[in-house]
Formats: C-alpha cells, sequence, structure tokens
C-alpha cells in the first residue's frame, strides 16, 4: 500500500473546513454532547497543539505546549476560516520539516512523520463526525473514507492509540485473555488479531483464529473500532460480547 498522508490530511482537513456554517449547531450523532462547532474548534486546537509541539524540537514538554501555547479556536461561525487558517499552518510544517527529524510526542520522542500520520487520521473520523451532524440535521451523507488511508488508521489504533488509550477496567472480566480478529474485504494485509488483557492489549498482523472475527471495509472496521458506527454494520462471526467489551474500553 503507497498512502500519502499528507494528501490525506489535506483532503480531509478541506472537507472538515468546508462544513455549511448553518449546520454549527447540529449535534454529533455518535459523540453525545457534541455539535458539529465542537469537531471543528476541537480538530483544529488540536493541529495548533501537534504543530507548536514539533516547533518547540525535540524534549518539548507536550502538556505545557498546549497550556502555554495553543489558543481555542473563536466560537460561532468564525470558528470555519480559523480552522482552515490552524490546518493550512500545521500543512506548512509538514511541508518543510524533515519527516525523520525527532519530535516529542504524547507516547514519548517520535519522528515528525508520527505527528503526520496521527494529524491525518484525527481529522478523518472527525470529519465523518461533522457530516454525520450535517446529515442528521437532514444534509448529505458523508463522503467516503479512501479505503487505503482508512487501513492505516486501523493500523495506526493497533500501534499507538490502544497500547497508551485503552481503558482496561472497562474490559470485562469474562473478556481477559480473549481475541478479537478484524479482517479487511476491500484493502490488501489490513488483519489484525488483538488479545484482551488485564495489563494491556497485545496484537499481531495476519490471519489467526480468535473468539470473535469481524470482517467489512476499511472505512467500516475502522469507524466501528472507533464508535462511530455499529457493530452491526460489519459481519461478525463468534462471541459478540468479547468485541463489545474492547469497544466499550475504546472511549478515547
Amino acid at each position: 500500500m503507497s498512502l500519502d498522508l499528507l494528501a490525506t490530511l489535506r483532503r480531509e482537513g478541506d472537507r472538515l473546513a468546508s462544513m455549511p456554517v448553518d449546520a454549527l449547531t447540529a449535534p454529533v450523532p455518535t459523540v453525545p454532547g457534541w455539535t458539529l462547532e465542537h469537531v471543528v474548534r476541537h480538530t483544529g486546537k488540536v493541529h495548533r497543539w501537534a504543530n507548536a509541539v514539533i516547533l518547540a524540537g525535540p524534549g518539548a514538554d507536550t502538556g505545557a505546549v498546549a497550556k502555554q501555547q495553543v489558543e481555542s479556536l473563536p466560537k460561532g461561525p468564525e470558528c470555519l476560516p480559523a480552522y482552515r487558517s490552524s490546518l493550512a499552518a500545521m500543512v506548512a510544517t509538514f511541508e518543510s520539516v524533515d519527516l525523520e527529524a525527532v519530535v516529542e510526542t504524547f507516547v514519548g520522542a517520535r519522528t515528525a512523520a508520527w505527528w503526520l500520520r496521527r494529524q491525518a487520521h484525527e481529522v478523518a473520523v472527525h470529519r465523518i463526525d461533522a457530516a454525520d451532524a450535517v446529515r442528521a440535521a437532514g444534509g448529505v451523507a458523508p463522503e467516503a473514507l479512501d479505503p487505503d488511508a482508512a487501513a492505516d488508521a486501523v493500523a495506526e489504533l493497533t500501534e499507538v492509540q490502544y497500547p497508551h488509550r485503552l481503558l482496561l477496567d472497562r474490559l470485562t472480566p469474562e473478556s481477559i485473555g480473549r481475541t478479537v480478529h478484524v479482517h479487511g474485504t476491500d484493502v490488501d494485509d489490513l488483519e489484525w488479531t488483538f488479545t484482551l488483557g488485564a495489563e494491556g492489549l497485545t496484537s499481531a498482523r495476519g490471519h489467526a483464529k480468535a473468539d470473535v472475527a469481524l470482517r467489512g471495509t476499511a472505512a467500516h472496521l475502522l469507524l466501528v473500532l472507533c464508535r462511530r458506527r455499529p457493530l452491526d454494520v460489519l459481519t461478525v462471526f463468534g462471541d459478540t460480547s468479547v468485541a463489545e467489551s474492547l469497544l466499550d474500553a475504546s472511549r478515547f
């Protein structure tokens, strides 16, 4: 799979920036308490934070950067142009820095390319949130996610988010030690097996027997694993309760 993450960031960011201003108060169906405006302002602030951390260089205190250097986006209609400006600044940074340069992240020292991957997939999922709000308010259906980008987002979720952010105390006792296999139907090399453990989740690429198997498109797998779509958009084989336990612990 050859994937241009900068193009993904630009495409999905432009889609988010182009949401209709008259839908800003529309609720996001899958994120209780959030409106389209919340999505725009949150994603723009995350871009500003990532940008500031990269520019601060190795050893930056990511928490201090967030508190001292990152302003919130304005409320109301002005949040959309402010988001577009934040996106443009983020893109300009990725175009100008050495993507192999070591920078800080919230999981320790990584490369600038790590942040590019994180930001591209951050905005993709939140663009779906925004589009779902528009659709629920009577607008058009969301534009489809790129399958290869969605497949990489599943890999990034597996490699970065699950090890650091999974809420282990939400895993049911019955699910500990059991396994979930995910299999993409529209891209190559989208197969993962997760083992749910009391001390953390472990994963392995490739085909394997599991207590429950989830099959679907890369986009559907991503959105289910991110709790943006119900399990029933996938084909499920085996013990559904194991998959439900994983999803309940994926509240981040």
